[in-house]
């Protein structure tokens, strides 16, 4: 049973925001920076952030896992937070590209994991759906104000620029997690270690729980195919100039946050579920209809349904695991390796637009099949409920 909220919204909010403007800072920045400061080639790159993936695919489950013993998230965030000042000072300082690589495996991974343990200790708390979903706006506008910032400074200071300025932002989220702490008080109380342990081969193995993951797995490697094929689509496909496909992507994210405002509250009139489902018909919509348009209004004007699936899948997702998985450290790094896995499958789907004869209309098209495919599995997940999986 949840503890009463002792903790303050305006500090989770700042913290949300904190911890997006970090990694929306520091994740679209690794592949240049690998380059730029250790001459790396192009496969160099790619194993790079191969290994970071997978350490942060390891982490995600790890952490959090290990926090639900003791139902204490706060501490371990802190630690994540450290974990980040430690890594891009390693990053700024080191010479050569095998130091970067382990600083990014040995620290990045585990530093990435203070988002959704931030998620896990709201949900602990008793946090509401529209609460979490007013979190998680907040760390979508990070992402929305994030990357062009971290460009800017790259042109304007150098390329250490941006690690020295996730540092400060870092040293900022350290300080709001001790308010955190402050506020909270003692820990909230935990769960036996062999309890913990045990529920996690339970609830790995449980059916409801697969057709959970797997199809969000689907829906994520729907948007990371598509949001990777939007310029490209809109230069070879509809001959536009590639800013159109930023001005797209621009609207989007413009319009998920008020998206995700809204639908918070639209859960509790109609649940979690119908709203995701709803989410991936709106994907579904939007792949179709991108496979099929043929000038910049329709393009523009297709995003409304863009925003309309990503804020239903990515926000209202979270709350979907968090009700299925008692646990919430484990429900939310379920849920975060969702994104990891589907942008790994996105690879072969983006290669589709390179073949003769099909473009980069076949990659919306393969896109609106898995997010069907998504959204038959999410619906088949239907029949969990999370005492089946405590039990």
């Amino acid at each position: 049973m949840p503890l009463p909220r002792r903790g303050n919204g305006t500090l989770v909010s700042a913290s949300a925001l904190l911890w997006g403007l970090q990694f929306a800072f520091l994740n679209p920045s690794v592949g240049l920076l690998l380059v730029a400061l250790y001459d790396a080639t192009p496969a160099q790159v790619g194993w790079a952030l191969a290994a970071y993936n997978i350490s942060g695919f390891v982490s995600t489950l790890i952490v959090p896992t290990r926090a639900d013993r003791t139902g204490d998230y706060l501490r371990p965030m802190l630690g994540c937070g450290v974990l980040t000042v430690l890594l891009v000072t390693a990053l700024a300082l080191a010479t050569s590209l095998p130091v970067a690589v382990l600083a990014l495996v040995a620290l990045g991974g585990p530093a990435g994991v203070g988002m959704g343990l931030l998620f896990a200790h709201q949900r602990h708390t008793g946090a509401s759906v529209p609460e979490i979903m007013r979190t998680r706006a907040f760390f979508s506008f990070a992402w929305v104000a994030g990357p062009p910032v971290a460009t800017l400074l790259l042109g304007l200071l150098g390329n250490r620029s941006v690690l020295w300025s996730v540092a400060g932002i870092a040293v900022v989220t350290i300080a709001v997690t001790l308010a955190l702490l402050r506020v909270r008080g003692a820990p909230e109380g935990g769960h036996p270690a062999r309890t913990a342990d045990d529920h996690l081969g339970r609830v790995v193995r449980a059916r409801p729980v697969l057709l959970l993951v797997s199809g969000f797995v689907l829906l994520a490697s729907a948007n990371n195919a598509a949001v990777s094929s939007t310029t490209l689509f809109v230069s070879h496909r509809l001959g536009l100039g590639v800013i159109w496909g930023g001005i797209a992507l621009g609207t989007a994210a413009a319009l998920e946050i008020p998206l995700l405002l809204g639908l918070g509250r639209l859960s509790a009139r109609y649940g979690p579920r119908r709203l995701v489902a709803a989410g991936a018909v709106s994907g579904v919509a939007y792949y179709v209809s991108m496979a099929v348009l043929t000038g910049p209004v329709e393009l523009v004007a297709a995003q409304v349904l863009n925003a309309a699936a990503v804020a239903a899948v990515s926000g209202i997702g979270l709350t979907v695991f968090q009700e299925v998985v008692p646990r919430p450290g484990l429900a939310s790094g379920l849920f975060m390796n969702t994104t990891r896995v589907g942008a790994i499958l996105a690879g072969p789907v983006i290669t589709l637009g390179g073949l003769p004869g099909l473009g980069y209309s076949a990659v919306f098209a393969a896109c609106a099949g898995l997010a069907l495919g998504g959204f038959g599995l999410v619906v088949a997940s239907r029949s969990a409920r999370p005492s089946r999986i405590a039990a």
